[in-house]
Formats: C-alpha cells, structure tokens, sequence
C-alpha cells in the first residue's frame, strides 16, 4: 500500500461541505424552552432525537474498545454503504469492487451514484483468489473495496482479510453484518494499523433489531467527520436509539440470541444431510446456509407454496437456495416441507 492520504480520495466537493449542526446538540443547558426548531409542544416524541447520537456511542466505544469519535451511526448499514460511495465516488467517473458472489446493494448504490461495479468472481469455494485480486487491482483505478465477511449469500469468512487491506491503495469496506455467528474476529482491531479500513456492524442480525434499523460503522476519526458530515441530520430516531441503549444494558440478550442461533444451525444442518433433494450444504459462519438442491426453482416453489420464504439464488448461483436459521418451530416446519418434497 502506498503512503496514506485520505484527502486525496475524497471527493472534493466534500472536502469543503460544512456539515449540518444542531445547536442544541452541541450546547450543554440545565432547564432549556426549546423554541428553536418548530416542534410540537406535546407528546411523548415530540423532540428530535440527538443528531450526534452522544449516550449511544459512548455506550458501543466501551463495548468495541474504540473512541466515540471513531463511531458513525446510520439508518441500518445501507444508509452508510451510500454514504460511504457518495464520499469517495465521484459520479460517473469512479469506481468500486466487490466480491462476486455478494450482497447487492454495494452495485445498487453505486449504480444510484453513476459508479462503475467491477466484479471480482470467488472460486468454486467461494474464495477470492488473491492473483486475481492483484491483477484486477493494478490495472483499474478502484476507489472502494467492499468485502463481505461472513459473505452474503455464501456464508463463509474471508481468509487472510489483512493480506486485502495493506494490498489496496483506496478504501477497505469489511461488511461484518453477520460477525456475531462467526469466530473470527472483527477487523475492528485492525483500525489503528490500517488508516483506510472502515468496518461495518448491525443491530439487524444477532441483535434481533431488523425494524430499528441502526447500522454502525467503525473507522479513523477521519472517516469519520466525513460520514458525520454528509449525514442527513437526525438520521437515527430517538425510538431506536432509546431500544439500543436499552439493549446494550442487557448483558445476555446478545449472548442468548447466538447461542440459540447456532444451536438451531446445527440441528438445521444435520437434518439437511438427511434430505435428498439437497446435493451440497456449504460451510457458514452465518445464520443462514447456502444449499445446492435439485431442481432448484420447484423445490424453491414447493416451499413458497407453503408459505415457507426463502431467498433464490439460481440462476446466479446454479441451484443455489439460500436458507436463515429460524427458531425450532420455523425450522421443522421448513424440514418437514423438504421431507415431503423428497418423497
């Protein structure tokens, strides 16, 4: 990797964008009249939440071993994959990479900023194959580098991760929505050697907080003004900020969820090696499992038609149907929809 300039990969009309300020979070006052920002007087969330989410960081940089000022905030990590392209892609003139197979919405919200998507194709283990990566690297000018791990739709963990980061001139994005289930460990750890690494997490997935939808992301403080400042003002509500904090404060909710999750992935995956429409189950490190079936598209549909949802991955991944760990209930229900389908 080349010596380090942030500035030279920000766009550079942001470099000179003044981020949106709320007065109010940034005063201290004991018994404030709040007149200033066209409120209603009444009501149980009738304020704006705190743009600069102080308590909930604070909380999450004890957590993660971080400072509150390496913390971003977003509604869910979408929000912040956007934000993230919006800084250092200049539309219709910049371009990302990402892993193919892998979760679409980094192409969708290049394609929203006019970014160009190179794909970068896993091997038949759903590896990235590191001469390909090199390759590709050093003959495409590439802003963005996201990296999904544990990948969605695949499921496995990215091996040799560091090897990635100090080989890439831009910025290293390590999506790690679905870390939790895995035991890797966060490439959080990694911040303070490698200056352009931003690593995403969820409330989403292990948290079980989907409908909150509150993303985090973890990087330099660098990055970090950025993000805060092309941020939409109030982007977090006080509703999900009141239910993380909440969260945060029980010591077991996190614990419990995994440990339910990964006890129901492998009783989930011994039931699958029992189906005989099911040729392939790949590794994960996920709450979710990849499958190769037989005739992908009516095992797919048998299932539907038992209102039992599941994520199609054929024809992208030939065969392919990708299943999340449910609870004990959901799961034999799906198992015995694959029984009968098999008989």
């Amino acid at each position: 990797m080349k010596e380090f300039n942030l500035n030279t990969l920000v766009r550079k009309n942001i470099l000179s964008l003044q981020p949106y300020t709320s007065f109010r979070d940034n005063s201290e006052f004991k018994a404030p009249v709040l007149l200033d920002a066209n409120e209603c007087p009444f009501g149980e969330f009738n304020r704006y939440p705190d743009s600069t989410q102080k308590k909930l960081k604070s909380k999450l940089a004890d957590l993660k071993k971080v400072t509150p000022s390496q913390i971003a905030l977003g509604n869910g990590s979408d929000e912040l994959i956007d934000l993230i392209i919006k800084i250092f892609c200049e539309p219709k003139k910049d371009t990302i990479l990402m892993m193919n197979p892998s979760f679409a919405m980094y192409a969708f919200y290049a394609a929203v900023n006019e970014n160009e998507v190179v794909k970068l194709n896993l091997d038949e283990n759903f590896e990235i194959v590191k001469g390909d990566f090199l390759k590709i690297t050093q003959e495409r000018d590439i802003k963005v580098f996201f990296l999904c791990s544990p990948n969605n739709p695949t499921g496995n963990s990215v091996q040799d991760i560091e090897f990635f980061i100090r080989n890439f001139d831009g910025i290293v994005v390590i999506d790690e929505a679905y870390i939790e289930f895995s035991e890797n460990r966060s490439a959080i750890e990694l911040l303070d050697k490698y200056p352009n690494l931003i690593v995403l997490q969820t409330f989403s997935k292990a948290w079980g907080t989907a409908g909150a939808r509150v993303g985090a992301a973890y990087a330099s403080e660098e990055i970090i003004r950025f993000i805060n400042t092309v941020k939409a003002p109030y982007n977090v509500n006080s509703l999900s900020q009141e239910l993380i904090l909440n969260l945060l404060d029980d010591k077991d909710r996190l614990k419990n969820n995994v440990e339910s999750i990964l006890q129901e992935r492998t009783w989930l995956e011994q039931e699958f090696k029992n189906m005989e429409c099911i040729i392939k189950i790949f590794p994960t490190d996920a709450n979710f499992f990849l499958i190769k079936v037989n005739n992908a598209q009516t095992v797919y549909q048998k299932m539907l038609d038992k209102e039992i949802l599941t994520s199609q991955r054929s024809p992208a991944i030939q065969d392919c149907i990708r299943i999340n760990v449910g609870s004990r209930e959901e799961n034999e229900k799906l198992i015995n929809v694959l029984k009968a389908i098999a008989s």
